[in-house]
């Protein structure tokens, strides 16, 4: 099933107490395209994320998804066409593998055969055999693995859109990588529109074409993944400049050979003669 787009027109949300979270919104996402929001901690990225499958309204505005109105569908409908991914994966502990990724399957009514087929088939998507993972629980997974259960039951119903909320921010670093690259090899091959919220900005820029920055609520940049390391917006530039420090004394001095001393940062070479 090909992405479907999602678009936000002048969306706004505020909290009953008048406290605003989104200001005024307008992006319309391409189908099939991953794009990443990017913001401090209470900036609404999650808010605006879950406008998409109906689990918040906007206070005014209108959100979009493959051109219908999310307050004119149905409610169950809406999100059977979209797949959600959360940090703590939401697994049931007292389910197996192959229950948990084929839930929205079992609940959607699925006959059994084409269940177990379209179940394997997902976990397989997402590295996981079948037959050797089908029968564990949650407590029997490392935290990749159970993430990969989420992200298979995520597709189990080939949504059109993927929604995904720092999937990977409670993995450690190696295990967080092996399932970025498994994540960009997945979704080249599935065509789901993807938003991804994360605070990690080579995520963003490994996984998404597109790089959106909220701040307080309003979008501050809205930029081509490819251009957001040379950006002069004072907004990611300041994102920019906290991930990517360096030591005071990394940028100048000579080691005790006399040879330049060169600092590397993502790639970037910072040599300073």
């Amino acid at each position: 099933m090909p992405g479907a787009g999602i678009s936000f027109a002048n969306v706004s949300y505020s909290l009953p107490t008048g406290r605003v979270l989104l200001r005024d919104i307008s992006l319309a996402l391409t189908p099939c395209t991953t794009t990443a929001i990017l913001g401090r901690s209470g900036s609404g990225k999650t808010t605006l994320l879950r406008m998409v499958n109906g689990m918040v309204q906007p206070t005014s505005g209108t959100v979009l998804v493959g051109g219908q109105s999310t307050r004119d569908r149905d409610q169950f409908e809406l999100r059977r066409g979209i797949g959600y991914v959360i940090q703590e994966t939401g697994l049931f502990p007292h389910m197996t593998v192959e229950r948990n990724a084929g839930l929205a399957l079992e609940l959607a009514g699925t006959p059994a055969p084409e269940k177990t087929r379209r179940t394997a088939e997902v976990l397989a998507l997402t590295g996981l055999d079948f037959a050797e993972f089908r029968a564990r629980y949650p407590r029997q997974l490392s935290g990749g693995q159970r993430q990969r259960v989420g992200l298979a039951r995520a597709l189990a119903t080939d949504p059109a859109v993927l929604l995904m909320d720092e999937p990977f921010g409670a993995l450690d670093p190696l295990t967080r990588a092996e399932m970025q690259t498994m994540l960009r090899d997945l979704l080249a091959r599935v065509g789901k529109t993807v938003l991804l919220v994360t605070h990690d900005l080579d995520e963003a820029l490994y996984l998404a074409q597109r790089v959106i920055f909220l701040e307080a609520g309003e979008v501050v940049a809205d930029l081509a993944a490819a251009d957001v390391l040379h950006s002069q917006n004072p907004h990611v530039r300041d994102y920019v400049n906290a991930v990517h420090r360096l030591p005071p004394d990394s940028l100048k001095g000579t080691t005790s050979e006399g040879t330049e001393k060169v600092a590397f940062v993502k790639g970037t070479d910072l040599s300073v003669p």
